[in-house]
């Protein structure tokens, strides 16, 4: 019988410990979630876009022969050949953390117009240059903040030139010629990307198109003349670029 009421006496007191020791036992770690830091751009991805701006070439004539025969080089002066550009470009870049490396494809139609009187004419005349397509083919190593991008780029570059030289007084043109001249260029920019795939950017580029020996073909009223000319360009564009094929990372 005391057994049985120490037995009982004793279920009694640990049941009514049991809330006690619950609340003595300490509550379970939180664990707080990681937070989310926002979605970094990454430029990698094939990319298509439209530019445009202005442009300015630096021609300078020299004569180096007359009636297909060699003469003491002389300089004809030089002007600087100017106007609007327009046109697109294609490429594909790769990130690797914050560095950006790129190859371009660049094609503008050009207008630019210039013009200077020759320095050696007995009848005064008037040399003109036009240049109308400018490419360039380069590759690109940059260094993105996030959505902002600034890079170098170099490579060659192309342009397509028409030369032109006339009579002064009446405008008659007697040598006329055109040539496809290939160089090097050297460049930078900027790029911002303003949503998921598109971005806006400036550019600069110097193109080095050397000198080159052109020939003046004879006409009616002339006989055939050979000028060294030398060209470089410069050239600033505003872009605006469609990226695709390019994920967008969210980083934790």
């Amino acid at each position: 019988m005391i057994r049985n009421v120490l037995v009982a006496g004793f279920g009694l007191a640990t049941l009514a410990a049991a809330p006690a020791l619950a609340a003595d036992l300490a509550a379970r770690p939180y664990a707080k979630a990681p937070t989310m830091i926002p979605a970094a751009y990454d430029w990698s991805g094939f990319y298509i876009g439209l530019n445009g701006g202005g442009a300015s070439s630096r021609e300078c004539l020299t004569i180096t022969s007359v009636a297909g025969a060699a003469v003491t080089p002389n300089s004809e002066g030089c002007h600087s050949a100017t106007g609007g550009l327009a046109g697109g470009q294609i490429g594909y870049r790769w990130q690797s953390a914050g560095w950006v490396f790129g190859v371009e494809a660049q094609g503008d139609w050009a207008d630019l117009k210039g013009s200077t009187a020759s320095l050696t004419a007995v009848i005064p005349y008037t040399n003109q240059t036009k240049v109308d397509a400018i490419g360039l083919f380069t590759g690109q190593v940059g260094y993105a903040w996030n959505n902002v991008l600034w890079y170098l780029k170099g490579g060659a570059a192309v342009t397509d030139n028409k030369y032109t030289s006339a009579f002064t007084a009446t405008g008659v043109v007697f040598n006329q010629t055109t040539e496809t001249r290939w160089g090097g260029a050297i460049g930078t920019g900027i790029e911002f990307s303003f949503a998921p795939d598109w971005s806006v950017g400036f550019e600069y580029d110097h193109l080095f198109m050397g000198n080159r020996n052109v020939t003046f073909p004879a006409t009616a009223i002339a006989v055939t003349r050979s000028d060294n000319i030398r060209q470089d360009v410069d050239m600033g564009t505003v872009r605006v670029s469609y990226r695709f094929g390019g994920p967008v990372i969210a980083k934790y």
